[in-house]
């Protein structure tokens, strides 16, 4: 795993950062602050969440679902991209983790867009669907958690999802293991034919980028 875009040397990436991102003080103080946590390699590259951010304002996006939240920086990029009202239902586990994510939060003022769901993300899912109600009222959804359960955290935010809403899915070349013949880790295995079933599924529309860990863009069709 990288937690920054893959391929690029360390002085082209400091370039990148330098020149190419505009992160804000809270954000970078909640990205300094996540290096100190076990696992912080899970962190979203920032400007993987500059990007995200930047598509959640040219699309207007009101409503988001994220899978996986982690120390809430992705989170944090994207709910100061919403307008006003606009709310995010992020989903994880960890009450550790994301006790830094709410502290930070409410330092940027948008802890009032966020809707933590502390148990596991099919359960809240599904409670959405069930609702009737949420389906295909979402624009954007944001996947990064587990990876055995990509496909079914797939399936159930493109039924949350509106048609032209977008997802952005994580680590989708897992740091290059997604090539090694000779890795058959079950998060490899999964990754792997998540994204062979990506590549056929007539749905939607797919972008994959090579920026951080690998990202695809998904568009409902």
């Amino acid at each position: 795993m990288a937690n920054r875009s893959i391929g690029l040397s360390e002085p082209l990436y400091a370039y990148l950062l330098e020149n190419g991102l505009r992160e804000p003080a809270v954000l970078q103080g909640l990205r300094q602050a996540t290096e100190s946590e076990d696992m912080s390699i899970m962190r979203s590259a920032p400007e993987q969440g500059q990007l995200m951010a930047m598509l959640i304002g040219l699309m207007g996006a009101k409503r988001i679902i994220e899978i996986g939240t982690y120390t809430g920086y992705a989170t944090l990029w994207m709910a100061q991209a919403l307008p006003h009202g606009g709310q995010i239902i992020s989903c994880d586990i960890s009450e550790t983790w994301t006790r830094l994510a709410r502290r930070f939060w409410a330092e940027a003022g948008v802890a009032d867009k966020i809707s933590l769901h502390l148990r596991p993300a099919i359960e809240t899912l599904d409670d959405l669907i069930a609702q009737g109600g949420e389906l295909e009222s979402f624009d954007f959804a944001f996947i990064d958690a587990d990876k055995e359960n990509y496909q079914a955290y797939f399936e159930r935010c493109l039924s949350l999802l509106r048609s032209g809403g977008l997802m952005v899915i994580d680590n989708v070349l897992w740091g290059g293991s997604v090539i090694d013949a000779d890795n058959h880790e079950p998060s490899s295995l999964a990754i792997r034919a998540f994204n062979r079933a990506l590549k056929t599924d007539e749905r939607i529309d797919i972008n994959m980028l090579p920026i951080a860990d690998g990202i695809t863009l998904v568009l409902k069709k």
